[in-house]
């Protein structure tokens, strides 16, 4: 463990230490679609993301140990969603933990005879209503703007969603106007996706850009849009145009 963060207990209560200058420049390298935004706002995610750190607790699962590295890496990419919002969107939870890989979740569903059945599903994050949020560091390093994928942005994303207690795809918005067009914009892109997506498999003609588990659920649908959005703005809009104006206006990006 560093000499500068010596442990996550530096960040609860008192003003947040100052992000050095090489841990910044090594996150922004790793992670190159932060590095992207203006000085301006570079400045303004390096201060948020080091209040965030203040205000979260951090724990290592099955002997992983919370580095600078890491910790920087989840902040940046949870920080920027709230950019333009405020950290107070993440008041709901202060616990972030982190696997090594992969984590396998026991699930129970019952059939429509009303057999149950029980499996274990393999998960690169979870974020709790209320509680902690989950991620494999494995996955976190993994994160690609090319695949538009961001597990950290996605489950952070959740965090929104679920910030008016459900999660539906629809987080809490700030004006008449945009909860107008907030359910017809997502709906017609979801309903878009999982219609290219089905034509794609049915077909075996090219697979819509995002990943397929959007078409699970609006929610996930909103998850999985929302890393695109972060990770490749211009991607997402090629496709999504209707839809990556509206999070510019929810997001205050351009």
């Amino acid at each position: 463990m560093s000499a500068w963060w010596e442990g996550v207990k530096v960040w609860l209560g008192g003003a947040p230490k100052p992000i050095p200058e090489p841990l910044w420049q090594n996150t922004l390298a790793h992670y190159p679609f932060l590095a992207e935004h203006s000085a301006a706002e570079l400045q303004r995610l390096r201060e948020l993301s080091a209040r965030f750190l203040r205000s979260k607790q951090f724990t290592g699962a099955h002997g992983l140990q919370i580095t600078d590295e890491i910790a920087l890496a989840i902040a940046a990419q949870a920080c920027l969603p709230i950019l333009h919002l405020g950290l107070h969107w993440y008041d709901d939870f202060r616990g972030i933990v982190v696997h090594p890989e992969a984590m396998l979740a026991p699930r129970e569903i019952q059939d429509e005879a009303g057999v149950v059945h029980r499996y274990q599903e393999e998960l690169s994050g979870e974020a709790m209503p209320g509680g902690p949020v989950t991620l494999s560091w494995r996955d976190v390093q993994g994160t690609s703007a090319l695949e538009g994928y961001s597990v950290v942005i996605h489950e952070f994303a959740h965090k929104l969603d679920m910030r008016d207690g459900v999660a539906d795809g629809c987080p809490p918005l700030p004006s008449r106007a945009l909860t107008r067009r907030w359910p017809t914009v997502m709906q017609a892109a979801y309903e878009d996706f999982t219609e290219a997506l089905s034509m794609a498999e049915r077909f075996g003609g090219p697979q819509p850009w995002l990943d397929p588990y959007a078409a699970t659920a609006p929610a996930e649908f909103f998850a999985v849009a929302c890393e695109a959005y972060f990770v490749n703005r211009s991607r997402l809009r090629a496709d999504f145009a209707a839809l990556t104006e509206l999070f510019d206006a929810f997001f205050g990006g351009q």
